[in-house]
Formats: C-alpha cells, structure tokens, sequence
C-alpha cells in the first residue's frame, strides 16, 4: 500500500518520510491526523499541526498517547506510549477540505525503548507475517470481501432502561418505508437489483473513487448485497497480510465518512436486521513461495494442493475456537444462523457456499493459478482484521505442520442434510453464541501461541465476556411479546 494504475496494471507505490514531507509542503497540508486501532478493531486517532511535524517525530515516534485509555492495550500505572508513523500510509482526507489534513498509521511503541506494545493488532499481524516466512514461505496473499449497511436514520434508547430499549431504522429502500417515493425491496431481495431500486449507487461509486484516489486502495467492484435497507460491498484487491488489514480498516473508515457526506449512516454490524441476511467479512487467503501460489497444483481434481488442503484442515480444526475473534460480538451469532447465507456448519467445498470454507472455481487451469485461494466465510465486520488474519493463518499453518487431513469436499447444500446426515458426514457445527466460542478458545488455543502470546488472548477473552455479561443482563424487547403473560 498504497497502490496506482499504471498502463492498465495495480501496480505498488511507496513513501519515504522525505516524500511524506515535501507531500506536506507541496500539497500545503495544515494537519496530520495519527490513526491507529484498538485491540478490539475500533479505529482512534489524535491530530497534530503540520508545522510541529517533524523528522525526528517520524522516526523515533511522537509520546501522545495515554494506553490505559484505549481498551485492551494498558494499565493506568504503566501508560506511556509512543505512536510511531508508518510513512507508506499516508494519505490525504478528501472530506477535510478548509483545512487540509492528512493521515498516517501508526504503530504502538512502549514508552522508555522498551519495544512494541504487545496488544497492538498492527504488530500482531507484522508478527504473524514473519512467523509464515519462518515456516518456508515468502508471503501471504489477503483478500477481506467486507459488507456494510448504510441507512437513512438509525434510533436507540438503551440508557433508561425502566422506560423500555428500543431502536429503529430508516431506509428508503426498506420493505417498511413510508416514505412513498421509492421502489422498497423485501428481506433477502437485495442481491445485484438495478438503479433505481438501488439507491447507493452513486454512494459506492464515491467510495470507490476515495479509496483509489486518495488512499491508494484498488477496488474490484462495488454492489447491492442480499439484504434489503442498503446492504452494500465493495471488493478490494487482494494484499499482503497487513497491507490487507490497514486496507479494511481504511475501507470501513471511508463508507463511514463518505456515508456522512450523504447525510446517511454506515455500519459494520453484523446484523442489525431481524429475518433477513447479516454482514459478513469472507476471507480470501494464499501462500507464496518463489512467486508462485502453493494452493495450486494443476493435477488436483479441484486444483488444490496437498499444502492448500492442510491449511483447510488447520482452519476446520480450530474453527470452534477461531469464531472468538472472527466473530467477537454477541451480534455476531444471530447471524451465524441457517437459512440467512451464512455459514454454520465446518466443512469446505468449492462452489458450494453452504460450507464455512469454499474453494472459489470460477476459472481453472495455469493461467488462473494466482486466483486458487481459500475462502474462509465465517469472518464478520465487527472483528478487528489484523487479528482475524493472525488467528486464521495460525490455524492453516498448523494443519499444514500436523498434516490435518480435512477429508473429501461436500458438495451437498448442508442447510438441506438432516442431522443424521452431517453427522455421517464429519459436518461439525460452530458455537451458538459469544460464550461457547470463548469457552472453545479458552481450551483450545495452544495453535494461537506462534503469534499470539497467553496475555493477549487472555485480554481478548476478558473483553468480550465483558460484552456478553453486559447483554445478558438486560431484557430483550422481544421478551415482553414472548413471555410478558406468562
């Protein structure tokens, strides 16, 4: 990152900090705003003048940051960090014109030259990048399919509890609109309908524009995705492992601001939509050595290697336990249900999205070796990337060290197979809510250890039980119409 065309082709850019400074002078730009992500995948930042910015700040880092209060990076009695730039991010803000302003990532440096923060996903996913090439290969290719809603308006009342909770959502492309002046569409109607039923299309075409123009991130194609009331994806490129983290993280920070300027609301959240399709954050990865992709062997029935059947084999042993940071909220899990195209039940296949794992086979032969890729549709947008991404290569890297065979491919839509069926079949299924996945990663997390040190998961698990004991707690609104005349 970032990227530009050049004759046609994607091709890879690079800043030094003497391009990031005479960018600054050149383009007259009056803020540098410093991002970076929180353990738990929320994007922060803090913004500083263009005229304090130096090159000794660029290379040592700037001490602007209290670490006790972002969630899951320190303590209160030992919070002095460091922020140090990464110049190959910047980028400038489109929708911070008056005042020119642009950004750079950051990574999180312990204070007193002691070092990377531990708890910092960036550094995270650095680690789990080396620790592959430890393993005998070159590199790791990422590809995030990220999906969104964007609504009209959104209302909720969670903070006076004994008045009642509620929310509310307002599309114009929803079923219950009222608004009279559109073309609705119903639950599960939403997949590639033409304008004008699709009223973002002029919204994702921006976003498209922002993400290549001024941040350097090549977009494939952009759509209307299943559910109605605006569900939206926009297809990135595939990258190299953080690259393809920074680029989700920049993806969602962009619909989010761009949906502002549409006087619209974007969010991540897995399932905001009661009977209809959730979000998801499918998961396209390979592994390279020498410049070729070693999923591919052309002697395959499926032209999948014996290494890309091993790395499958890994990601289905552990997928119990991989769904506490592919899927960390309570949220998460109503979408993790049949009938919704979302995958429940551990088995791979390849064109058969019933499987939590899909081998994509649009195209076949040598020519198309680059796209041989492991799909891993599980992953939802509420989870950080650069930890999604650590936790499933550290899964497929050990099935391929322990030979995990992940038997024959079902070709069968297993929503349709009887539980007998799936049992016949190995088909094991994924935990039912946040506190049976982190009970899975609790006892099986031994896999993790190559990139993620006990601390980090222990401060991972303890997050999210927070956010389960907080739901539970509280009445659901739908319980009054369940059980309020029992």
């Amino acid at each position: 990152m970032p990227y530009k065309v050049i004759g046609g082709k994607p091709t890879r850019t690079s800043y030094s900090s003497d391009d990031v400074f005479a960018k600054i002078k050149q383009d007259e730009i009056k803020f540098i705003d410093l991002q970076f992500t929180s353990l738990p995948g929320r994007f922060h930042h803090t913004t500083i003048s263009s005229n304090t910015f130096t090159e000794e700040q660029m290379e040592d880092g700037l001490p602007k940051l209290d670490g006790s209060s972002i969630v899951g990076f320190t303590s209160i009695d030992d919070s002095d960090l460091i922020l140090k730039p990464d110049p190959n991010t910047f980028a400038l803000i489109p929708w911070m014109v008056e005042q020119k302003t642009a950004r750079l990532l950051c990574d999180i440096y312990w204070g007193a030259g002691r070092g990377r923060l531990e708890t910092d996903p960036r550094g995270i996913c650095q680690s789990a990048e080396n620790y592959l090439q430890s393993q005998g290969f070159d590199e790791s290719y990422w590809g995030p399919e990220v999906e969104f809603f964007v609504f009209d308006k959104i209302h909720w009342d969670v903070l006076t509890p004994y008045k009642g909770q509620s929310y509310s959502i307002e599309s114009n492309e929803a079923p219950w609109s009222q608004a009279g002046d559109g073309y609705p569409m119903g639950l599960q109607e939403g997949y590639y309908p033409s304008t004008p039923s699709d009223t973002l299309t002029a919204y994702r075409n921006d976003c498209v524009e922002v993400l290549s123009e001024n941040f350097g991130i090549l977009c494939d194609n952009h759509h209307h995705e299943v559910a109605t009331a605006g569900q939206c994806e926009i297809d990135i490129n595939y990258d190299l492992m953080t690259n393809a983290a920074d680029s989700a993280q920049t993806y969602k920070y962009v619909v989010r601001n761009v949906a502002k300027e549409y006087k619209k609301i974007a969010t991540m959240m897995p399932k905001p939509i009661s009977m209809d399709s959730g979000s998801g954050m499918h998961t396209n990865v390979s592994l390279w050595k020498s410049g070729k992709n070693t999923f591919y062997d052309k002697d395959d029935k499926e032209e999948l290697s014996q290494i890309g059947r091993y790395f499958c084999g890994g990601v289905m042993e552990h997928s119990e336990a991989l769904t506490a940071i592919t899927n960390p909220t309570t949220n998460s899990y109503h979408r993790l249900v049949p009938g919704y195209e979302a995958p429940v039940y551990i088995a791979w296949s390849t064109a058969n999205r019933s499987a939590t794992i899909r081998i994509p086979s649009h195209f076949r032969g040598e020519k198309y070796a680059r796209l041989k890729r492991l799909e891993y549709r599980v992953p939802d947008p509420s989870s950080n990337p650069y930890l999604v991404f650590s936790a499933v290569l550290s899964a497929g890297l050990d099935g391929i060290n322990k030979k995990i065979d992940p038997g024959e491919p079902i070709r069968e839509d297993i929503y349709k197979m009887s539980k007998s069926e799936r049992r016949k079949n190995g088909i094991g299924i994924l935990p039912a809510n946040l506190g049976e996945a982190l009970d899975e990663l609790e006892s099986d997390r031994d896999f993790l250890n190559p990139i993620f040190s006990n601390d980090v998961l222990d401060r991972v698990i303890e997050l999210e039980r927070r956010d389960q004991r907080e739901i539970s707690i509280r009445p659901h609104p739908h319980e009054f119409y369940l059980y309020f005349d029992v």
